[in-house]
């Protein structure tokens, strides 16, 4: 790949971010301008938000020309898309959606597809937001050792480490994690391996979210000691941890009920914690 095309004037932030991820993942410059022709029939040219085509061959990655019905979408979802990682980003990017409708429909549609008022849409931005956007916009060319072309990739490279390395855990949890059986409750539990790092537990929830199951808690090597910890999944009220709260192995359990931390280790002796936090 030779260098990345995007749109001249005002920059929003789907085309910053799509560009910010392409320079992460091929280490590219950036030139704001329209594209030529020629750029448009070069598969080593990415062309980003303008051009009106979207041809992933061809590395055309614009939304414009879609019509009216078209689901929401911006270059940000088209770049996500030819990398493969469009459905993860969707899925753990709370954000993700709302930019596209954001970008594709304006912010009042954004509002009432939110069920909120206008305004609040407009409260969602903050300095960060239009410095960084407006900085991008005053740039023509942006070698890959402009400061701000720095920032992007690291951006880039900061959205494109957290979706791979998620899907790379939730992968893994499949192959470790055990569902039990608890009165009429299921729980998640994830046993204490060797090695094993923190990002994995910390992916557990998300884990739990892409099953077809009613998981009503987990189980999972507490992060700052040898046991393991105990939590609602999803806030489920059927279990609560002040229940177990004077017990000799519990030595942390909150005061609304939807965490505890125990230095038991043996699965039956949490069965049994689990038990009595049933409600």
């Amino acid at each position: 790949m030779n260098y990345i095309v995007t749109h001249p004037g005002s920059a929003h932030k789907d085309d910053f971010l799509a560009c910010a991820v392409l320079a992460a993942e091929f280490s590219l410059p950036i030139y704001r301008r329209d594209p030529t022709e020629s750029e448009l029939q070069d598969p080593a040219v990415f062309v980003v938000d303008v051009g009106g085509r979207h041809d992933p061959g061809l590395m055309n990655f614009d939304h414009h020309q879609f019509p009216r019905d078209h689901p929401p979408s911006c270059s940000l979802s088209l770049v996500f898309q030819s990398l493969g990682v469009y459905e993860d980003a969707v899925r753990f990017c709370p954000w993700m959606k709302t930019a596209e409708w954001l970008d594709a429909r304006g912010a009042r549609q954004t509002a009432k597809w939110l069920e909120v008022d206008p305004l609040v849409v407009a409260q969602l931005s903050s300095p960060i937001d239009f410095s960084l956007l407006r900085y991008f916009a005053e740039e023509q060319e942006l070698p890959v050792d402009h400061p701000i072309a720095v920032l992007m990739a690291r951006i880039g490279a900061d959205l494109l480490d957290y979706l791979r390395s998620l899907r790379q855990n939730l992968n893994a949890l499949r192959d470790c994690v055990e569902f039990w059986k608890i009165g009429d409750l299921e729980i998640c539990y994830l046993p204490k391996m060797d090695g094993m790092s923190l990002d994995l537990a910390s992916a557990l929830n998300m884990f739990v979210r892409e099953q077809d199951r009613d998981i009503a808690g987990t189980i999972s090597p507490d992060k700052r000691g040898s046991g393991f910890g105990l939590t609602r999944f999803d806030d489920d009220l059927r279990l609560n941890f002040t229940r177990i709260e004077n017990e000799a192995d519990v030595h942390f359990a909150h005061k609304q009920g939807f965490i505890a931390k125990t230095s038991a280790t043996d699965p039956e002796r949490l069965k049994q914690l689990l038990a009595q936090s049933c409600v």
